[in-house]
């Protein structure tokens, strides 16, 4: 038993949820519920699909595994904090700026926080003055969804207005992006109560799809996940560095991750910030722990131990 598990006392761990990215949520929570059972925390599912939230009067903190819109986008923080239930990850302001793609890069660019060019894709847009002005191929994607749902890479010219039908149909927000060509990375980021922020080693990861898709994050087994991820240790810890000020540029605090690409050249740049991770045997942020030793029973009680900070509710 974890030498906190009583401290803890009654913890639900939300999962499951409304949103498309419910059946990855399922399974994360579930793998998050039997760690903290290991641990001997009084642990308990709770589906906001399945049950109305004042169901959680009674419980002393809740473990968010929650994805997507109303567990990641600042509703469901919003609730907690009104029923005065400390709760893992970020707060409400950060978490729904962190759901909003467009909003994070226009953010980060006032920071000089470097991210790929962008234009805001709308039915009355000029579809080939973008297309020229990003090149081909670009990124057009919904602006508050996660796990690459909606996505499409546009390669061919005259692409991009179908890319914004199919985008559009997940969030009216839409953004074409600039195409980086050098390689797709992360940034695991975990907050100790004694340490600090603490970036996690960086993890490369090369899909065998086109892209690093719904598909290959979940469903394949051929993804390649490179931890160590090939890049000079100076680099490794400039990134690492730029990575911690983009997360609490947001506001994030607890834990999360933050995307960036590569350039042929070797410049990077930081896509978005995910303040609710995956938490699957595919996921990023248990990977990159144990890479630096955390065991994903060490990692779930690390997340959940920063809610006994003094006067956090979220």
């Amino acid at each position: 038993m974890h030498k906190l598990a009583k401290k803890f006392g009654k913890v639900a761990v939300l999962f499951g949820g409304k949103s498309a990215e419910r059946e990855v949520s399922l399974k994360g929570g579930a793998a998050v519920l039997a760690a903290l059972l290991r641990q001997g925390v009084d642990a308990h599912k709770f589906d906001p699909a399945e049950r109305p939230l004042h169901e959680l009067e009674g419980f002393d903190r809740a473990f968010n595994a929650l994805h997507g819109r109303y567990g990641e986008d600042g509703t469901i923080q919003g609730a907690l904090e009104l029923m005065n239930i400390p709760y893992t990850g970020s707060g409400v302001m950060a978490s729904s700026l962190g759901m909003d793609k467009w909003r994070t890069k226009l953010l980060w660019r006032v920071l000089n926080i470097k991210t790929p060019d962008f234009e805001v894709v709308e039915a009355q847009s000029d579809f080939a003055a973008i297309e020229q002005k990003l090149g081909l191929p670009l990124f057009v994607k919904p602006a508050n969804e996660g796990s690459s749902i909606g996505i499409t890479k546009v390669k061919q010219n005259g692409g991009l207005e179908a890319a914004y039908l199919l985008a559009s149909k997940a969030d009216p927000l839409v953004i074409a992006e600039k195409f980086i060509g050098g390689g797709e990375y992360t940034v695991g980021i975990l907050e100790d109560v004694n340490d600090g922020s603490v970036a996690l080693p960086i993890v490369r990861i090369v899909p065998k799809n086109e892209f690093y898709d719904y598909e290959a994050k979940y469903l394949r087994n051929d993804t390649e996940y490179l931890c160590p991820c090939g890049l000079s240790a100076e680099k490794e810890t400039q990134i690492q560095q730029e990575a911690l000020q983009a997360f609490h540029a947001v506001g994030c605090r607890g834990w999360g991750r933050v995307d960036f690409l590569m350039d042929e050249k070797g410049n990077h740049y930081f896509l978005e910030v995910n303040t609710s991770p995956g938490m699957t045997d595919h996921s990023l942020v248990p990977m990159a722990a144990k890479a630096a030793g955390i065991s994903f029973d060490e990692l779930v009680m690390k997340i959940l131990e920063f809610t006994l900070e003094p006067n956090r509710v979220g």
